[in-house]
């Protein structure tokens, strides 16, 4: 399957539920699985290449606290943590945290009702 990071929501959240760690390294944008309290399931190749935090350092941390203190704020985090709906949003946004700064598309994905949320992250370039 081709999954792409503006896929419809049905779609990519079915592929990031039922798909395993070596088949989301493969997806071109990066992909950040956690639980409801944020702490770090997995957390792609693309992920981990563009922030150079690998998967080992991440898996069990939590994203907001330890791997990017700069998303704990009210357009992210407590999006995130405080969502009784599901959620589809894309933001802007320019990680700061541990890497020069970057301009990344990041798209919210979370259903309350699954033990998982999806944080994905998408290179801005120039053009």
């Amino acid at each position: 399957m081709n999954i792409a990071f503006d896929s419809n929501t049905k779609e990519i959240l079915d592929y990031l539920e039922n798909s395993d760690e070596k088949q989301r390294d493969l997806l071109p944008f990066g992909a950040i699985v956690m639980d409801p309290a944020g702490a770090v399931l997995d957390y792609n190749q693309y992920e981990s290449n563009l922030s150079s935090i690998p998967r080992s350092e991440a898996v069990g941390k939590n994203f907001f606290e330890d791997i990017a203190p700069c998303t704990k704020n009210p357009m992210i985090a407590e999006k995130f943590l405080k969502s009784t709906a599901p959620l589809d949003e894309t933001i802007r946004f320019i990680f700061t945290y541990r890497i020069k700064p970057t301009r990344v598309k990041l798209r919210l994905l979370t259903q309350p009702e699954k033990r998982r949320s999806y944080l994905l992250v998408s290179l801005i370039t120039r053009s």
